[in-house]
């Protein structure tokens, strides 16, 4: 037999896995929460300090809420449920708390770089910013 034959398609299971609609969402809400944590560790390094970008609030409201349709409508599994039920509250909470901060940031006249909600100062050239903030 093949590798092909012995591990990837192997009596009709592809890599060993039955596969149906719900077993493609539960798997792709899978991949979706767990991208996640590639795109916080991307934002840190590029940031070089620690960053949780909006992207990342996004999959994991995406990935929670695939993950409980999977468990409610396939599983019926009162435990994957309840770890899945309100969850998405937090992410959505997060998403709301994120875009209100991006509409208070700052914008430094002088070399246009976004400062923090509260910031006194630009972080890259020093100037004093106005206290309006951008939209």
């Amino acid at each position: 037999m093949s590798l092909w034959q012995d591990v990837v398609w192997r009596e009709g299971k592809f890599l060993g896995i039955e596969w149906h609609a719900w077993k493609v969402v539960g798997w792709a809400g899978n991949a979706v929460f767990t991208s996640r944590f590639l795109v916080q560790w991307y934002a840190t390094e590029k940031h070089r300090r620690v960053t949780v970008p909006a992207l990342f609030w996004w999959l994991s409201l995406v990935g929670a809420l695939l993950l409980l349709a999977y468990a409610v409508f396939h599983l019926h599994d009162s435990v994957i449920v309840a770890s899945n039920a309100f969850s998405w509250i937090l992410y959505g909470r997060n998403l709301i708390i994120h875009r209100r901060a991006q509409r208070e940031r700052l914008k430094c006249e002088k070399c246009g770089v976004f400062g923090f909600s509260g910031a006194r100062y630009c972080s890259d050239c020093g100037t004093t910013f106005q206290q309006s903030p951008t939209c």
